[in-house]
């Protein structure tokens, strides 16, 4: 029997997550297309349990023009994986894990609202808020990388996972979890 890769090309089998407050939350279990049709949409932190290729991907598809279209969404996501492989010689899902972890920001800062004046107080980020982010930042990199330049959105995407990889301060993901927890050691 063969194996089953991702995207007939990736093996997850052997992928680690070396930061342990997300090794719960980041859910990298062998599947062939990254599509659970909203399987676990309804179930409380059902989305720790959907395979976090499928949630890079839903995280591009989020705004604007491209809701909706994850085949779209899904064939920028392999050819962003593709480039990553080129770039770094890795299995680029371990280097999207690397991303991540090294993007997910450990702490941030709440109002604290206590007779009348309101203070910020530094938190602990959950570790599925902390993924959330570490989404987002690395999504809207590529974004607006891409959008007043000729290069494609794939190509932005590859460069700036392959750069929170590598934890390069050129990286706007790791810009953006250096000054969160910036921001949170000064409300402490």
């Amino acid at each position: 029997m063969s194996e089953i890769k991702l995207f007939g090309k990736w093996d997850q089998s052997n992928i680690e997550v070396r930061d342990l407050g997300l090794k719960s939350v980041i859910h990298v279990d062998p599947t062939l297309a990254p599509h659970t049709c909203g399987r676990h949409e309804h179930k409380r932190f059902g989305k720790t349990k959907i395979n976090i290729i499928e949630r890079l991907a839903n995280r591009v598809m989020r705004p604007g023009q491209n809701g909706g279209k994850k085949t779209l969404a899904l064939n920028a996501v392999a050819s962003t994986l593709e480039l990553v492989n080129l770039r770094t010689g890795e299995n680029p899902v371990q280097v999207f894990v690397r991303a991540i972890e090294n993007a997910a920001p450990r702490e941030e800062v709440t109002r604290i609202s206590y007779g009348g004046v309101s203070y910020p107080q530094s938190v602990d980020a959950s570790p599925q808020r902390r993924v959330d982010l570490a989404l987002r930042f690395i999504t809207d990199a590529a974004r607006n990388s891409s959008f007043s330049s000729n290069k494609p959105f794939e190509e932005c995407l590859a460069d700036e996972i392959a750069l929170a990889a590598a934890k390069d301060s050129k990286s706007y993901s790791v810009q953006k979890r250096e000054e969160i927890e910036r921001i949170a050691i000064s409300a402490r």
